[in-house]
């Protein structure tokens, strides 16, 4: 009996639990899973001294895939930039970037504006090229999802070389799909320096800041200074590249991982990775339930009562032949 017991405990420990684990799991993308190593980002922007210099456990991080020319007669350049998002800063701008990038609204864009010194501006889903390259939509720079979102500061976010923050109009909750990576630190775009709110800093720049030098530097119809801020450039075409600043694609690519806790699972210095934490706890769990599984299979014996009917085996022993023959 209590076998069976242990039986019914050991199954509903494993249908509540490891499910409930399961699930959890299945309702975060797969890239949630991919842990990164921030140590492998080398190229990132000047550093001061900010809190954005710091890479955080379990942060989205997505890369944007970039083909450009450096100069009018320079043959074409390839390459990647890495953005790290500070979702616990900026939550209601990072989901909307995270559901744009996955709906793919940014694959085949250019970037619209370049200013040297100043930001590389891009988002525009209607920037895209007609036929060739400068031929576009009327709407290119002027367009958007047509769902904004409102304006979000944080104290620990601001305009530092590399940052990455969303263009807007001039109502401050107006920010839509565009956004801009600041060339070099932009702290006049920061709220506490402007009268009309400033603009929201998201992300920043982890690896691949030379292209983004290399972008602001590109060759442009015109080059307006500084003191223009973030506004779409219009029908002049202030800041166009002459030669196209393709975005191939915006992927997410995983999440921050500096404690090494989502590649290795939990660790030692000196133990080396094997399995990850997610993969042992489910193994011990399973044997867990196999140990008991097997427990649950030996019954006790029963107590014995007066009304116990007990039926014994006879047994003739010939002790001249050493046999044992059993008789029913």
């Amino acid at each position: 009996m209590r076998g069976r017991i242990a039986l019914m405990l050991v199954l509903n420990f494993m249908l509540v639990l490891v499910p409930a684990n399961v699930s959890g799991l299945d309702d975060q993308p797969s890239w949630r899973s991919n842990g990164l190593d921030p140590t492998m980002w080398v190229d990132g922007p000047v550093e001061e001294d900010t809190p954005m210099n710091r890479s955080y456990q379990g942060n989205a991080v997505f890369v944007i895939d970039v083909t450009y020319h450096t100069g009018l007669t320079s043959s074409e350049t390839s390459g990647s930039i890495t953005i790290e998002l500070f979702e616990q800063w900026a939550p209601i701008t990072t989901s909307n970037i995270i559901q744009h990038i996955e709906a793919g609204i940014y694959d085949g864009v250019f970037f619209h504006r370049v200013v040297n010194d100043f930001v590389i501006q891009s988002g525009d889903p209607e920037c895209k090229v007609i036929g060739t390259y400068p031929i576009t939509s009327p709407q290119c720079s002027g367009g958007g999802t047509g769902e904004t979102i409102p304006l979000e500061h944080d104290v620990n976010l601001s305009h530092v070389d590399g940052a990455m923050g969303m263009a807007r109009g001039a109502e401050e909750d107006s920010a839509d799909s565009q956004w801009y990576i600041t060339d070099t630190e932009q702290h006049g775009l920061d709220p506490e320096n402007r009268d009309d709110g400033g603009y929201a800093v998201f992300g920043i720049v982890r690896d691949g800041m030379t292209h983004v030098r290399d972008i602001a530097s590109t060759p442009t119809v015109t080059n307006p200074g500084s003191d223009q801020g973030v506004q779409n450039p219009g029908p002049d075409l202030l800041g166009r590249p002459i030669r196209e600043v393709h975005i191939d694609a915006m992927t997410m690519l995983g999440v921050a991982d500096p404690d090494g806790t989502i590649r290795f699972g939990v660790m030692t210095e000196d133990s080396e990775p094997f399995l990850s934490g997610k993969v042992l706890s489910y193994s011990a769990l399973i044997l867990l339930g196999l140990i008991l599984l097997f427990i649950a299979r030996i019954d006790p014996p029963k107590t014995l009562n007066q009304d116990t009917i007990v039926t014994y085996d006879a047994m003739l022993i010939n002790e001249d032949l050493d046999d044992v023959s059993s008789i029913d």
